[in-house]
């Protein structure tokens, strides 16, 4: 028996409930995540049924990325109202700093820019905040800068838990994806040694009651309970998207742009207001999800009148805006030079066996073309991972350093 899956004698419902039971005993102050989703609308209705029985409050953060589909911001009205008695709810419809990997000219946005506020996609809802001093931590924009959102949310719990030992239930699962696995499934400290949890620092957890369900035990519950859920998943499902496909996110993010095109598909009026708010929004609808050399996707052929891979990724480097053509010619040094240092000496190949190029086992400068086609800006592809925002422009002067030192600097 694999040592990552041990049966618990329960059905996952019960199992969820009674980690979701034990979070409130354990925990003075507890919120949750959510709840547009599919998933984090049952963790929603899990925990506020649980708060009911037990006369408690449960903090509900949604954070309100302005790019949502009107069936979302329905059901998040809906949640909030049906559970108005034991939620403290915290709906922030506030300037956020966002990718948008659809753009090499803009490669980010901010959600709720007061600079462009005749081009939202709509106006915040009612009930949302959008003082800037309901959070002291929150850092208002400055230009094209703001705070990110994930920085936001790691703040809003350190917050939320004023000192006392704080629970923050979130709807993830780790058959969702591979990164999900690993956040529930790393090398964390846990609290009282529970696999369902992880310590996000100070006097805060994250607690995950439903790390175990399939999306059929989601849909499962929502079926067997008739407790209400987003109803644009009912519109995915009638426009052929397969159930695992189905997920809900800002739309011009890096993995979530091949979903772009859904906006046009399901909701026509929201998607024009989507289309006009950040730059590149409408070639990335028809091309994010192609095959081919569009945007590196699968099969890439290289093009006529080239010779090389390297040739045609320093064209690519030379077609860019300067200050993306320098991000990515950072990036690519540190990746040649850490290279070099094991084995490639000489330089690395032009083509490597594909595989292990797709299994980033192998480099070459194919691999570094798919990249820049892609425009994965956070360099995943070649092995990065996130850099903090606030400290990218120093990251940028040591690296430009470091790689003139190297004798690998792309100019």
């Amino acid at each position: 028996m694999s040592r990552w899956k041990q049966p618990l004698g329960c059905n996952v419902l019960e199992a969820a409930q009674a980690r979701i039971a034990e979070v409130f005993d354990q925990f003075p102050r507890v919120y949750l995540s959510g709840p547009s989703g599919k998933d984090s609308g049952v963790m929603m209705h899990l925990a506020c049924l649980e708060a009911r029985k037990r006369g408690r409050k449960v903090g509900v953060l949604y954070v309100d990325l302005e790019a949502q589909y009107a069936l979302t911001i329905e059901s998040v009205r809906e949640m909030f109202a049906l559970y108005a008695d034991v939620i403290d709810p915290y709906w922030v419809a506030l300037p956020l700093h966002l990718r948008n990997a659809v753009s090499m000219h803009a490669p980010y946005w901010v959600s709720w820019d007061p600079r462009c506020r005749e081009a939202w996609v709509r106006e915040p809802d009612p009930q949302s905040i959008t003082d800037p001093a309901t959070f002291p931590f929150y850092r208002a924009p400055s230009g094209d800068e703001a705070m990110e959102f994930e920085e936001f949310v790691e703040e809003f719990g350190h917050w939320y838990a004023q000192g006392q030992l704080c629970a923050c239930l979130v709807g993830i699962r780790a058959a969702e994806s591979l990164n999900r696995w690993r956040a529930i499934a790393g090398d964390h400290h846990r609290f009282q040694g529970h696999k369902w949890s992880t310590w996000k620092g100070r006097t805060l957890y994250n607690a995950y009651p439903i790390y175990d369900w399939n999306t059929e035990d989601v849909w499962t519950f929502y079926g067997r309970t008739g407790l209400p859920h987003n109803r644009i998943y009912d519109l995915m499902h009638k426009a052929g998207v397969p159930l695992h496909h189905q997920r809900i996110c800002q739309p011009y993010g890096d993995d979530q742009r091949r979903g772009l095109w859904l906006f046009h598909v399901l909701e026509p009026v929201t998607w024009s207001r989507v289309v006009a708010r950040v730059a590149g929004a409408n070639s990335g609808a028809l091309y994010a999800n192609k095959s081919g050399n569009i945007q590196g996707n699968r099969v890439v052929t290289l093009p006529a009148g080239y010779t090389s891979w390297e040739a045609f990724a320093r064209f690519l480097l030379e077609s860019m805006p300067a200050p993306e053509a320098r991000h990515y010619k950072d990036k690519i040094s540190v990746f040649l030079n850490w290279y070099g240092t094991r084995g490639y000496a000489d330089g690395i190949p032009d083509e490597a066996d594909p595989h292990a190029e797709a299994a980033r086992k192998a480099p070459s400068w194919r691999r570094i073309a798919k990249m820049l086609l892609k425009n994965d800006r956070l360099c995943k592809a070649l092995g990065f991972g996130q850099t903090k925002s606030d400290g990218y422009e120093k990251y940028q002067r040591v690296m430009r350093k470091r790689s003139q030192t190297w004798k690998l600097y792309l100019t």
